[in-house]
């Protein structure tokens, strides 16, 4: 296994009294993905912007490349790229510009400049619209341009803040593989994303965090065993003994995913869904594995309640 590029140790963050970020281990290896997950408030974005070197940590310490970033600030920061949620394009100058512009900022000057946006027009599909304003492009050709601005210095670690947040199915696919390759090629990268499938198609590893603690670490199954158990059990709004189910779930110990139109979805263990079978003969309901969707919602709704 190579070592990890980006390492931080005890990551904290405070607001007043309150710790957004606590004490949080992260790593990231070249190649890789590292998924970051957890609901909203969760300390996802407070973290990655600590990461970049955007808002300064209270405690601990971050590593590019063995190097303490607050020692090594500049050479750090040259090779580290960042496209965030937000639409940072500069409209008053064209798609090719917008590169050319960007890159000028970094320092040693990024080497065969115009030859490296022409490959990465090309690569994004962008050459067409290379001489037009941003504004003629699409959400999903808008997100492409973003980042591949973020990488048009050539940086080893990349930090994608939920990347494909608005866009249609179809433009979601094309940025997936643009990721895809970006890590084949060796890029380290740092996600962030509210879609699950996105998360464990493209992660090689995901870290799940709650108020501002890791809760989970690990490849993507591991950390659905980890936090959820071995199957989620679907009982429908109109089964007679939904109630004496969730109620004797509920004294088992298990914990609510959701309640979706009714439906009540819980994870239960194998012991507790071979009880649930001898004691409730003439119930219906499914059972299915757990997948990430159910993991975020347990997360978000931790201390519900079944309703």
């Amino acid at each position: 296994m190579t070592a990890a590029i980006l390492e931080a140790r005890g990551l904290t963050k405070r607001y007043g009294d309150r710790a957004v970020v606590d004490q949080l281990d992260l790593s990231c290896r070249r190649g890789t993905v590292l998924g970051l997950l957890g609901a909203n408030g969760a300390g996802k974005t407070t973290t990655l912007r600590m990461l970049y070197g955007f808002v300064p940590p209270d405690d601990g310490a971050i590593y590019y490349e063995g190097r303490r970033f607050s020692d090594h600030r500049s050479e750090a920061k040259r090779v580290i790229g960042v496209c965030t949620q937000d639409d940072s394009l500069d409209y008053d100058f064209t798609v090719a510009q917008n590169l050319l512009i960007y890159a000028s900022y970094f320092r040693p000057k990024v080497r065969d400049l115009r030859s490296r946006v022409t490959h990465l027009l090309e690569r994004f599909e962008l050459a067409r619209y290379a001489d037009e304003s941003p504004h003629v492009l699409s959400g999903g050709f808008v997100r492409r341009l973003l980042i591949a601005r973020s990488i048009v210095h050539g940086p080893n670690v990349l930090f994608l803040d939920e990347p494909t947040t608005g866009l249609d199915p179809s433009a979601r696919l094309d940025v997936w593989e643009l990721i895809d390759s970006l890590r084949t090629e060796g890029l380290a990268i740092v996600l962030t994303t509210h879609y699950m499938d996105e998360a464990e198609r493209l992660s090689n590893e995901l870290l799940v965090i709650d108020e501002g603690r890791a809760v989970a670490h690990g490849e993507p199954h591991h950390v659905i065993d980890s936090v959820l158990g071995d199957h989620v059990v679907i009982v429908p709004r109109g089964e007679p003994a939904r109630a004496e189910i969730a109620a004797w779930l509920r004294a088992r110990g298990a914990h609510e995913v959701a309640t979706v139109l009714g439906e009540l979805r819980v994870p239960v263990s194998k012991e507790d869904l071979a009880e649930l079978t001898t004691r409730f003969t003439e119930a219906t309901w499914q059972v299915r594995p757990p997948n990430l969707d159910d993991l975020f919602i347990a997360l978000a709704r931790r201390n519900g309640r079944f309703e």
